[in-house]
């Protein structure tokens, strides 16, 4: 598996976990609880954007991307 291929694994699971913190805090009535999965929903919001960054640098840096000459 290359590097390109993980990150975009990590990418996937990232928006997921983003997506169940999501869920978890519309579902609760616990106030507490709506709080700390609001934050790690913010947490996991930047995960994915750094996650993003590196992925979209990765592959406009990837010798295998790019036109032989």
């Amino acid at each position: 598996m290359t590097v390109q291929a993980d990150l975009e694994k990590a990418v996937a699971a990232a928006q997921s976990a983003l997506g169940t913190y999501e869920t978890f805090s519309v579902s609760t009535l616990d106030e507490t609880a709506k709080q700390m999965f609001n934050e790690l929903s913010s947490d996991m919001e930047r995960h994915v954007a750094l996650l993003r960054g590196r992925l979209a640098y990765v592959t406009q840096n990837n010798s295998m991307n790019k036109p032989l000459s």
